[in-house]
């Protein structure tokens, strides 16, 4: 899966229609969450770093779940912008996710495992968890 990783509130209208995951690197306003959604209306969740979701509304959050949009904590390690706009999670992360179940794990399980392995967030392993079966 793409990340789109998204810098600043200016390139919120850059963004395609077609994009599924959304990083915002920086501290969205509830105006910014409503442009991004309504410029991208097949988005399935928003990636914002944990000192980032504390500060978003109620309201915004009830008008995500409303839409279906995942609000995902954590932050995009090692990605750099000026190279690439997106970041990718590894075809490698879902062979394992794959692997993990044919083995029996149960997705608390492999979330957990894979959590410590990879270092990925929670929030977003739960999210590829929950969209990969």
């Amino acid at each position: 899966m793409k990340i789109r990783v998204v810098s600043s509130k200016e390139e919120i209208e850059s963004l395609g229609t077609n994009e599924e995951m959304v990083h915002l690197a920086f501290r969205p306003s509830n105006t910014d969450i409503l442009t991004l959604v309504t410029k991208c209306p097949n988005v399935k969740a928003l990636h914002i770093p944990t000192s980032y979701k504390r500060t978003i509304s109620k309201s915004t959050q009830m008008f995500l779940d409303m839409k279906g949009i995942a609000l995902i904590e954590g932050d995009v390690w090692g990605h750099r912008k000026d190279i690439n706009d997106y970041s990718e999670v590894s075809d490698t992360v879902y062979e394992s996710i794959d692997q993990y179940r044919k083995d029996g794990l149960s997705d608390d399980e492999i979330g957990a495992k894979m959590e410590r392995e990879l270092h990925m967030s929670t929030d977003l392993l739960k999210f590829l968890l929950k969209n990969r079966k």
